[in-house]
């Protein structure tokens, strides 16, 4: 797994290793594992642009499936365009030939991120225009569109999602345009309050990372005689703006307050994706279905932050 330490890897990890086996899966970042993360199972160092420490560790390990998840996301991206694409595209692009040398499957997510203004914006379709106007998206496009080639012409055993805001406990905020949702958990417990750099009816589909992670494996997992699409599969749970998540928060944490400072860049961002999207391709072809709603997913949430955050952390100002 490439980008091991990012916000969907870091629980994905652990996840595959409780069914798999924690031998058989390697993780790898260009970060290393704190000092104490008290993290079992084989991690490397890999650049994903360098193509010879992707095939080192491949050949090494014997690996057949990579699960690849090192990218800039969207605000992270659209402030250093040239360096997302030659990680997003780039560091795809190279592992895509290692899996094609080496005979692996790869997963690679895509995102809501992939649509445009052009796209319908309600109950977007799976099969529809796609002319995101952010470097991210184009990145994520293109990848769609690169996973299906080599499927189509080198037999490669692509899969993908497109993902939409996914909501964790267990990594940091890492630059996304939706990440406002897990800043404002963190708010809420260390603060009582939390400032939002989205307008209040910024509506989008959202998911809590335990979903994102079943519909993950239960796709590697699929038949793959019953995938009509098999890359970047429209994937919800629930839709919500910041206001609803702020109502929802309140009930939990009576005496939750949230104001906004609205940040031009990422909403310009979020008025480009969906408001929501049809995901009834992976429901028919694969089964998926969620478990967490808005309220199941602020519960555990918030229940976890308050016994995570140190003492220190709910007494800052």
């Amino acid at each position: 797994m490439t980008g091991a330490l990012g916000q969907i890897g870091s629980e994905l990890v652990s996840a595959l290793r409780s069914r798999y086996g924690v031998d058989r899966v390697v993780a790898s970042d260009v970060r290393m594992h704190p000092r104490g993360s008290g993290q079992n199972g084989a991690f490397e160092y890999v650049d994903v642009t360098n193509g010879r420490q992707l095939q080192g560790v491949v050949r090494r390990h014997g690996v057949d499936t990579i699960y690849h998840l090192a990218a800039l996301l969207s605000a992270v991206a659209e402030e250093k365009p040239q360096v997302a694409w030659n990680v997003n595209m780039g560091g795809l692009y190279r592992v895509l030939e290692v899996a094609r040398e080496n005979h692996c499957a790869v997963f690679h997510p895509s995102s809501i991120g992939a649509f445009g203004p052009g796209t319908p914006r309600e109950a977007t379709p799976q099969d529809t225009i796609q002319r995101p106007n952010t470097i991210y998206g184009v990145t994520k496009v293109s990848a769609e569109l690169l996973c299906d080639y080599y499927h189509h012409r080198f037999q490669v055993e692509t899969r993908g999602l497109r993902f939409p805001g996914l909501i964790s406990h267990v990594a940091p905020p890492g630059g996304g345009t939706s990440d406002y949702a897990v800043e404002m958990f963190f708010g809420a417990i260390r603060h009582g309050r939390y400032t939002c750099f989205l307008r209040p009816d910024s509506s989008m589909d959202m998911m809590f990372m335990p979903d994102a992670i079943r519909a993950t494996i239960e796709l590697m997992e699929a038949d793959a005689n019953k995938l009509i699409h098999r890359n970047a599969f429209n994937l919800t749970a629930m839709n919500f703006n910041p206001r609803d998540l702020a109502a929802a928060i309140a009930v939990c944490r009576p005496g939750f307050e949230i104001d906004y400072e609205v940040d031009p860049v990422r909403q310009a961002i979020a008025d480009s994706w969906p408001l929501s999207v049809d995901d009834r391709a992976a429901r028919e072809e694969w089964g998926w279905r969620p478990e967490y709603d808005l309220a199941r997913t602020c519960e555990e949430m918030l229940d976890v932050l308050a016994k995570k955050l140190k003492p220190e952390d709910e007494r800052c100002p």
